[in-house]
């Protein structure tokens, strides 16, 4: 009858510290979606940043196609887009709803360029470089870009980054504080166990090996438990913001999770060991504290 006791007691210890590990693994993992998200974000909206390039109208059709190509073999350019008078002409007259060429008498605007840039050249000093450099060509008239648009972006980014890496870190901290406490918990109702195996001459490593093991187990339920918890909240999220699931990527997502498993793996068994030993270091007196 004791023994059946004490094993449902184990029982629902081993539980107990699986929920726990579980929902603290999930907050980790939440977090590093947050942070995978948040770099997706940051550069899909660097990525929609971009410039103008004004042409004059001497420009021929061979300096035009020779920039057009130069810009889209350059390392900077996501994709140009070549919009000739006409085409402006057009878009404009839908904006304003009125044909304004019939009106002057002829088409004003000139021949441009669109250019999307990389996420790592969405700055402004890359962008006054490629400024510089663009309007030494003798057919180029004005490069125009959103100077302060620009530098808000960046200065958000980095302001979004330090915060999420400043929660990053306390929260990892507070995640093993919570997991090392749950394992130390549940070791602590087998803390005469440990004694007696100590004093009757088990080696440290010995008695520390099942426990360790366990911790190991916990880990590996716990960290897929977290998993699919977290596939559940990126399928709920996606339902909200079906734009979300575009930003997804299937192997960052499998590095997540492993990694999920992997801590929940290491911080167990490094916390069961600890927990072993310290409780091998206490006077039988203290035990019964």
């Amino acid at each position: 009858m004791s023994d059946n006791l004490t094993k449902k007691r184990l029982r629902t210890s081993g539980i107990t510290v699986i929920i726990s590990l579980s929902l603290v693994l999930f907050m980790l993992g939440a977090l590093g979606l947050l942070v995978i998200n948040a770099n997706k974000l940051s550069k899909h909206f660097k990525e929609n940043v971009g410039f103008q390039i004004y042409l004059k109208d001497t420009a021929s059709s061979a300096q035009t196609d020779g920039l057009l190509q130069e810009i889209s073999n350059s390392k900077y350019a996501k994709s140009v887009n070549l919009i000739n008078k006409e085409q402006a002409a057009e878009k404009l007259k839908a904006d304003l709803g009125e044909d304004f060429v019939s009106f002057l008498g002829s088409n004003p605007l000139l021949n441009s360029m669109e250019v999307k840039l990389n996420a790592n050249y969405a700055n402004t000093d890359t962008l006054q470089i490629i400024e510089k450099t663009l309007l030494q060509k003798s057919y180029v008239k004005e490069v125009v870009y959103q100077k302060d648009m620009i530098n808000n972006l960046n200065k958000n980014t980095k302001a979004i980054a330090f915060f999420i890496l400043i929660f990053s870190g306390a929260l990892l901290i507070v995640a093993i504080a919570l997991i090392n406490n749950t394992i130390r918990l549940s070791i602590y109702s087998q803390r005469f166990l440990i004694r007696t195996m100590y004093l009757v001459g088990a080696t440290r490593s010995f008695i520390s090996k099942p426990f360790i093991f366990k911790g190991v187990r916990q880990g590996i339920i716990a960290g897929i438990i977290a998993s699919v918890l977290l596939v559940a909240l990126l399928a709920i999220s996606t339902r909200f913001i079906p734009d979300l699931l575009q930003l997804q990527d299937e192997n960052l997502l499998l590095i997540l999770f492993s990694a999920i498993v992997l801590v929940g793996v290491i911080i167990s068994a490094f916390s069961a060991m600890l927990s072993v030993l310290r409780f091998l270091r206490l006077k039988t007196s203290d035990l019964y504290f």
